[in-house]
């Protein structure tokens, strides 16, 4: 990497991962005061460790990483099949276990099935654009997302496999799809997704549902979770109930409060200014991951940031809405901010590859 690549770099992207994490830092500081601050301690190790990742991938050229990503993806899909035989956890077989440390492969995997995806994509326009339009071909492109998600639905965690889904979405937008095939896809989801209620959701699945779309069926029981949520978030206010001190949070009524939902830990405790500060910094930060995907020099760029920005919008919008009661529970992390090693480990690596395509902009882009 040349010095004039560090002049094309989007250093905003980086800048508003940092106001994140900071947030999330002090978030968790006053969620774990009661587990002597164990999250908290383990996330300053995670957030190192994926700062050193991102500076790795910032400086490897992205459209080497594309090339070797049938490798990548490939052992991608080996883990996630070696994952449904290790020992559930919440429910779940998502995670290996290494000590004190755990990692789930759904969410490391995102960077790799998107580099094959573009990978994929690129050979098959090589002879033209159109290329994607056709049937059989689509279908390719879309059996290299089907497969990941597949085998993360069996594990199970559905909110993960959407995730791909929102950014295969993003990438063949930008690859331009026909809009027939759009049109398509909408009816299909219409008269899809009664059918997969009756018929393929799991029961907790449901019952998810069920109770995003009424609470009060069961305030004690699978209700619960929402409805202290949505109390937290309203008890903040305007500038908060001050750090260590939020009901909800610190009696131990909001739970999971340092994953699924440190949002509404953050309402309670830190307020509306906060909270809604929070989501500014997220839509400046998918704002300028679209901006990246529309100035990239090539193809590749293009494809890979618009990917990485259906990533960040899914979990931004998923998180926040279940936690004020707009969207169904999914367990969702919210990037940069939740409790966890491969989110915060995933999230930076997007984060390298976006500083990586805006710096190898031509700089015949900002001529025109």
């Amino acid at each position: 990497m040349n010095r004039g690549i560090f002049k094309n770099i989007e250093w905003w992207v980086l800048i508003f991962a940092i106001i994140l994490c900071v947030i999330g830092f002090v978030a968790l500081y006053s969620t774990t005061q009661s587990t002597d601050f164990d999250d908290f301690k383990k996330q300053i190790i995670w957030f190192v460790i994926s700062i050193v990742v991102m500076i790795a991938i910032t400086f490897i050229d992205y459209r080497v990483l594309v090339k070797i990503s049938p490798i990548l993806y490939g052992i991608s899909i080996l883990l996630l099949v070696i994952v449904l035989f290790t020992k559930a956890r919440n429910g779940a077989s998502s995670w290996f276990n290494i000590g004190a440390f755990s990692l789930q492969p759904a969410e490391l995997t995102k960077v790799s099935v998107l580099t094959f995806l573009t990978y994929v994509i690129t050979k098959i326009q090589f002879k033209g654009k159109e290329e994607i339009n056709r049937i059989f071909k689509l279908a390719i492109i879309i059996s290299v997302v089907a497969l990941p998600v597949l085998l993360i639905i069996m594990q199970p965690d559905f909110g993960t496999a959407t995730t791909y889904l929102v950014a295969l979405i993003m990438i063949l937008f930008v690859a331009g799809i026909d809009k027939k095939y759009i049109i398509i896809a909408g009816i299909v989801v219409i008269i899809g997704i009664p059918l997969a209620y009756q018929f393929l959701l799991p029961e907790h699945a449901k019952s998810r549902i069920e109770v995003f779309l009424n609470p009060d069926l069961d305030p004690k029981g699978k209700g619960y979770n929402i409805l202290q949520s949505k109390l937290a978030v309203g008890a903040g206010e305007l500038t908060g109930m001050g750090l260590l001190n939020g009901n909800q949070t610190q009696l131990g009524y909001l739970s999971p409060k340092t994953t699924d939902f440190i949002f509404s830990a953050i309402g309670e405790e830190m307020g509306f200014i906060v909270a809604g500060g929070v989501i500014i910094v997220y839509v400046f930060l998918i704002t300028k991951s679209l901006y990246i995907a529309k100035t990239a020099r090539d193809d590749v760029g293009s494809y890979l940031a618009a990917g990485i920005s259906g990533i960040f919008l899914f979990h931004m919008t998923e998180n926040i809405g279940m936690t004020i009661g707009l969207l169904p529970i999914t367990g969702v992390p919210l990037l940069f901010i939740s409790y966890g090693g491969s989110s915060l480990i995933t999230s930076f690596m997007c984060i390298g590859l976006l500083l990586n395509i805006s710096g190898n902009r031509k700089k015949t882009i900002f001529i025109k």
